[in-house]
Order: C-alpha cells, then sequence, then structure tokens
C-alpha cells in the first residue's frame, strides 16, 4: 500500500525531531488517488510596508518545499496556501499618516493595494511561484466570526468589555509547540497588560473598533463594530482553504510565540481535534552584515531595496543572486546576509552560465531531469548546502544538463536569458496565475503589452514537476 511517503523528511518544531514526511490524505485508503492532496499553509505578509530581507527567507524557503513537494506528489496534488493580512493596527495607522486627506477606509485600500502589489513584484523577482491560494483576512470574517461563536460556546473564549478573549488555561496543553509554561510566557512574552483579561496570557480574538476605524459586526451578542486579533485570521483561513487539521504549517521562527502557539490553540479548540497540522516548519533569524537587522543600526533592508542597488559596473543585483544567497544556509539556521554573500552568488552564477553554454547549451532539453543525489539532499529536511554542493559535482563532471535541472527545481536558472526589469517579472508572474485561471484574454493583453518592450515569451511547462512556466527572448 502507498502510504505516501517519497523519501521527504522534515524537522518538525512540535515534536523537535526529524521525522519522516507522509501526507494526511495517503492514510484515508478510501480516498482515490487523484483526490488525495498534500496542504500547506505559510503565514505571509501584512501589507503596510516593503517587505524586507526577513520577510523573504521564508517565502524562498517554503517556495523551495513547494517545489519540491510538486515534483514528488504532482503540481495538481499540492495545495500551498499563503495569506495576505489587510487588517490590522500598523495598516491603519500607515494609512493615516501616508493620506492624511482621505477618509480612513479608502487610504486603508491604498496602502494594502500598493503594498501587496510591491510584494508580489519583489517576490517574482526571486523566482518565487504564486502559490495555489492567496487568502484575504477581509475576506474571511465570517469564518473568524464563526470561529469565535465555537469558542465561546465551547467554553474556552470569553466576552470582556465588547471584547472577546481566548482563555489559555482552558487548553491543557497551551505552549506545547514553544516549550513554555503559563509561568514563563507571563514572565517573559508580550501580552497586552489588562484588567479584564480573566488570566494574564489571555489574548485577544475580537475587539471594537472606533467610529473612524475599519469594522464588522461583532461576534458573541456585543453591540458595535468591532475587528478581529491576529492570531484568528490564520486559524480561520487555513481552515476554510485546508480542512480544520493540514500536513505543513510553516513560517519564520518569532512567529512560534505567541502567533503560531495561539493559532493552535484557537484551531484545536474549536475543532475539537489534537492537533492544527501534523508538521511544523520554522526558518532561522536573518542579519544584515553580522548586525541584527534594525532602522536604528541602519541596516534595515528591503527586497526592493536589494533589487534596486547598483552593483560594480553599474549593473543591478540579479533576483536570482538573492535567492540563491538565501539558500545557501540550510532553512533552520541564522542566516548572515552581506553583500559578500550577494557578489559570490553572482559570480556562481555567472560560472555556471559560462560552462553550460561551453557545452553547447543554449536551453534546457524537455526531457532533463534532476539529479537523483540532489534530491535525495533537497528530501533530508531540505539540505540546500549538500544540494548545490553537488551542482557544482555536476558541473565538474562534465554534466551540465543534469545541474540545470536540478538548479531549475530550487527556482533558479543558471541559464539565463536576458535579465528582465522586476517589473516584467512581475508582469510575467501574473500572466501565469491568469493563466492558471484560464483567464485567457487578460493573458494575452500581458503578453502583447511584454512583445511591444521587446521580449517575446514562449510558454511550456517543466517536465519535472508539471508546473507551466515562460522563459523569453529580449529582442533588442
Amino acid at each position: 500500500m502507498d502510504d505516501g511517503f517519497r523519501g521527504l523528511n522534515l524537522t518538525n518544531t512540535l515534536t523537535r525531531r526529524k521525522e519522516a514526511f507522509r501526507p494526511l490524505d495517503w492514510s484515508t485508503a478510501e480516498l482515490p488517488q487523484d483526490r488525495r492532496r498534500v496542504r500547506m499553509y505559510v503565514c505571509g505578509p501584512t501589507v503596510y510596508d516593503y517587505a524586507h530581507i526577513g520577510n523573504a527567507r521564508p517565502v524562498v524557503a517554503f517556495d523551495l518545499l513547494f517545489r519540491l513537494l510538486r515534483h514528488l506528489y504532482g503540481a495538481e496534488a499540492v495545495i500551498y496556501a499563503r495569506n495576505i493580512t489587510d487588517v490590522d493596527d500598523k495598516i491603519n495607522a500607515r494609512a493615516a499618516r501616508d493620506f492624511p486627506d482621505l477618509p480612513l477606509n479608502a487610504a486603508i485600500a491604498r496602502v494594502t493595494q500598493e503594498t501587496t502589489r510591491q510584494f508580489h513584484a519583489d517576490i517574482a523577482a526571486l523566482g518565487a511561484l504564486a502559490p495555489t491560494i492567496e487568502p484575504r483576512a477581509t475576506d474571511h470574517i465570517d469564518a473568524m466570526r464563526a470561529m469565535i461563536e465555537r469558542l465561546v460556546e465551547r467554553g474556552h473564549a470569553y466576552v470582556a468589555e465588547d471584547h472577546v478573549l481566548f482563555h489559555t488555561p482552558s487548553m491543557p496543553d497551551y505552549g506545547r509547540l514553544s516549550g513554555r509554561s503559563l509561568d514563563e510566557m507571563i514572565a517573559g512574552a508580550r501580552v497586552e497588560v489588562a484588567g479584564y483579561k480573566k488570566d494574564p496570557t489571555d489574548f485577544v480574538l475580537w475587539k471594537p473598533s472606533t467610529m473612524e476605524e475599519p469594522g464588522w459586526e461583532s461576534p458573541a451578542g456585543i453591540a458595535g463594530k468591532g475587528r478581529p486579533g491576529w492570531h484568528i485570521e490564520c486559524s480561520a483561513m487555513s481552515e476554510v482553504h485546508l480542512g480544520p487539521v493540514f500536513d505543513i504549517h510553516g513560517g519564520g521562527l518569532d512567529l512560534i510565540f505567541p502567533h503560531h502557539e495561539n493559532e493552535i490553540a484557537q484551531s484545536c479548540c474549536a475543532h475539537g481535534t489534537d492537533r492544527m497540522a501534523n508538521v511544523w516548519l520554522h526558518n532561522g533569524f536573518v542579519q544584515v552584515e553580522g548586525r541584527k537587522m534594525s532602522k536604528s543600526e541602519g541596516n534595515f533592508i528591503t527586497i526592493h531595496d536589494i533589487l534596486q542597488t547598483e552593483r560594480v559596473g553599474g549593473r543591478r543585483w540579479p533576483g536570482d543572486a538573492v535567492r540563491l544567497s538565501l539558500l545557501k544556509t540550510h532553512y533552520r539556521e541564522p542566516l548572515d546576509f552581506t553583500a559578500a554573500r550577494l557578489a559570490e552568488s553572482v559570480r556562481e552564477l555567472d560560472r555556471w552560465e559560462r560552462l553550460a553554454r561551453g557545452a553547447g547549451l543554449v536551453s534546457l532539453p524537455d526531457d532533463a531531469r534532476p539529479d537523483d543525489a540532489f534530491l535525495d539532499a533537497l528530501k533530508d529536511d531540505l539540505s540546500t548546502s549538500a544540494a548545490l554542493a553537488r551542482v557544482h559535482e555536476l558541473f565538474d563532471a562534465g554534466q551540465p544538463v543534469e545541474a540545470l535541472a536540478s538548479l531549475r527545481l530550487m527556482g533558479i536558472e543558471a541559464l539565463r536569458a536576458d535579465e528582465l526589469a522586476p517589473h516584467h517579472l512581475a508582469r510575467i508572474a501574473e500572466r501565469l496565475d491568469l493563466l492558471k485561471r484560464k483567464e485567457f484574454a487578460a493573458a494575452d493583453a500581458i503578453r502583447a503589452e511584454l512583445a511591444a518592450d521587446g521580449i517575446q515569451l514562449k510558454d511550456g511547462r517543466d517536465p519535472a514537476t508539471g508546473e507551466r512556466r515562460t522563459d523569453w527572448e529580449v529582442n533588442r
């Protein structure tokens, strides 16, 4: 019997050990093969500002896992949901600051639309595929209210001063993910001090809105309008799109507590389950030039900043060099992002391209497949350093086709076409998304727009994953 194991082993934050990955749907014998799915949820951006290099790391790390899962299980079998948080106090503050002459709701719409567009453009330049689903918090308010109502009915949440709060002592194993006791959380957590809390670690599910702030009809019999707390958003969105229990939940190390801990509490108590996700994965922190990234340190750097920065020779840093720089370090380890690392990545990409072209390659053959030893490295908890070492071995051994196919699985095109501007890459990614949704007229309009800029698109599918892809030629 096929138990779904394809040789992939992942380090589960919840159990603190490396485990063989077996998707939940494969444990249901009566479920037909063509209906089995691998379901993954990753916390996405709160759209109030440009995404920084620390935000880029989970995007790239989980994009790599998405690609590997598609290769192992088939493109149609993998559902990857990455949310957009578009209701948040930081968004409100940014909107009021940047657009003081607009009504707040109109200003918020401007901020979230522009920031989301920039996020998509930036990560497209890093080679990130669009997730299967990109749910927005404001489209799931009804699901949040319904979950809050269930938590109140089951005695896990309560109403106090027009707030709804989750009562953490109602969940016996609260703190299991982070390994913290309630006392430790009280002593060291960023918990809001409020007199209406029954316990200091209780957290907000719903809060009232002022007349100026965004608001929706409140749950649990509360009069007046309000808005959701941060944690309930992901619990509701993952339930809607992936079900009450799914395969993989990912995000940055900083989200383990309180965000992911609180997600587990909400979801498990609302559904009466012992888990929210089978596997929890977390990427390590990012430093910049050896220091913690912060605006006060002067080393706060966004993806947009990097892509617009000129290097020696007047050329800008290419997105694939940023991606390679992020993948060189294992996703669970801390990463120091430096200009020297970027320069080294550019040299590696240039060398690989020279070797490929020196072997007479102008494009990757349709039947090219990733190398088995390379795949074995990735299947070992995404061991990218071992995988990249294998790529070097393949080039040195005169096997450029296998090397290029392996790099393509990592989202790196070493046999590069002319470099495109980030906004052109974003339009190509947008067109692929339109084709997936069968919106062919809009996709054709983008093709024509790019053709007018001298960019000729060539559509095809990656034979290894079935993923629809587009190559291009630039006519100058």
